[in-house]
C-alpha cells in the first residue's frame, strides 16, 4: 500500500478511475457542529490518498471537482453522514454513489453486524482496527496511525462492493439497493435540515 498525504486539497490532475472509495473523519458526529477534518480516497488499486481539511479553509477545488464528477461512482460505507459532511462543509453534490452499509443491509439479513470493520472480517477475512476511530482529527499534525487507519477506511470497499453487489443480484435486490442509494443525498438533506432523528415515514 501507498499512502498519499495532502494537505488542503487534492492534487490538480489526480486520475482516480471510474469509481472512487471514499470516507471522511469529523471533529463528532454532529454535522453543524464537529467540522470536516479529512477526505480519504482509493481507487480500489491499494492505494490511498488521505487531504486534511484545515480548519480555516478556503475551499478544496480540485477535491470537489472529483468527488462532483457525474461520471465517477462514489463508493461510501455510511454514505448518509459521509454525503451530509461533504455537502454542509464543501458544497458537494457526490452523486452517483454506492454504500456498502445500505448493500450489507439489504442482504446480509442474517445478522445486525454491518459495519466495515464487521464487512472486512466476514467478507474479505481481513482485521481492520478502529482504535484511531475516536482520535482528534481536528489536530494540526496528524500521527501516522491515524493516517494509516484514515486509508484502511477506503482500502477495501471496492472488493467489498463487489462481493456485496453479487450478493444483491443474487437475491434480486440490485434494483432496490440502487433506489436506496439515489435517495441517500436526500436522506442527507433531511439530516443537514434538522430532521436527522425525525422518522418521518413512520406511523407515530
Amino acid at each position: 500500500m501507498s499512502l498519499y498525504f495532502h494537505r488542503g486539497d487534492l492534487p490538480k490532475d489526480i486520475d482516480l478511475g471510474n469509481i472512487v472509495a471514499v470516507d471522511t473523519e469529523t471533529m463528532g458526529l454532529k454535522q453543524s457542529r464537529d467540522r470536516l477534518c479529512v477526505v480519504q480516497l482509493s481507487s480500489g488499486d491499494g492505494n490511498a490518498h488521505v487531504v486534511q481539511i484545515p480548519k480555516d479553509h478556503e475551499g478544496a477545488p480540485n477535491l470537489v471537482k472529483q468527488l462532483s464528477n457525474k461520471k465517477i461512482i462514489k463508493l461510501f460505507h455510511f454514505a448518509r453522514f459521509d454525503l451530509g459532511v461533504l455537502q454542509f462543509y464543501l458544497n458537494c453534490d457526490c452523486r452517483p454513489i454506492c454504500c456498502t452499509k445500505i448493500a450489507s443491509r439489504l442482504v446480509r439479513t442474517f445478522t445486525d453486524q454491518h459495519g466495515l470493520k464487521d464487512l472486512c472480517h466476514d467478507l474479505l477475512d481481513i482485521d481492520i482496527s478502529k482504535q484511531q476511530q475516536s482520535s482528534d482529527w481536528g489536530a494540526p499534525d496528524l500521527s501516522q496511525a491515524q493516517l494509516e487507519y484514515a486509508a484502511s477506511d477506503v482500502l477495501h470497499l471496492h472488493e467489498l462492493w463487489e462481493k456485496l453487489k453479487e450478493m444483491l443480484i443474487r437475491e434480486g435486490r440490485l434494483e432496490l439497493a440502487q433506489a436506496a442509494f439515489d435517495f441517500l443525498p436526500y436522506r442527507a438533506a433531511m439530516d443537514i435540515a434538522g430532521f436527522e432523528n425525525d422518522e418521518i415515514f413512520t406511523h407515530h
